[in-house]
């Protein structure tokens, strides 16, 4: 499943390729939850800019949505390759973490996330953004089509996931 003009495939390019070393360090460092600092501000406009995305425009959320985007793709990089589940799956993620991910909402998904990342990085597994990055974006959705949006995303991972853990005790 490739998206060559994906903003999640730019975004990624930029971070994993094209970013210098310290731009990736203060993008694998920032804490999405948290006010960002003056460098990485200037690190996540650069990636965000080059990436085809226009962040003069938004609001306070959508720069946190997007920083953890971009904060992930820096810690786990992004394999557009695969489905999100079964990559969650194949890199050994309990099932009680993937609920709890897959459960939270807001503030509790923002610290959940970087976790699962980083486990994922851990076993040289690289999400798929396609399946994450719109997940990020609306998970906190007060809008009835971005709450539908959410849980269609949250049960296609939830099916990769639990069809590749039966596949797996099936083998």
């Amino acid at each position: 499943m490739s998206e060559p003009s994906s903003p999640y495939t730019a975004l990624a390019s930029h971070i994993l390729h094209k970013a210098d070393p310290g731009e990736k360090a203060a993008l694998a460092r920032l804490s999405p939850d948290q006010p960002l600092r003056p460098h990485e501000i200037a690190a996540l406009s650069r990636a965000l800019l080059s990436a085809g995305l226009a962040p003069e425009t938004w609001r306070p959320e959508t720069w946190r949505r997007w920083a953890l985007i971009a904060h992930g793709m820096a810690l786990a990089g992004h394999d557009g390759a695969g489905r999100l589940g079964s990559q969650l799956a194949r890199a050994g993620v309990a099932e009680s973490r993937v609920t709890k991910l897959l459960t939270a909402r807001g503030d509790a998904f923002t610290q959940l996330l970087p976790r699962v990342l980083r486990l994922l990085a851990s076993k040289d597994v690289r999400p798929n953004w396609y399946d994450l990055g719109p997940l990020v974006l609306t998970q906190d959705s007060a809008e009835r089509d971005g709450i539908q949006e959410a849980e269609q995303i949250r049960l296609r991972i939830a099916g990769m996931y639990f069809s590749e853990q039966a596949r797996k005790a099936a083998a």
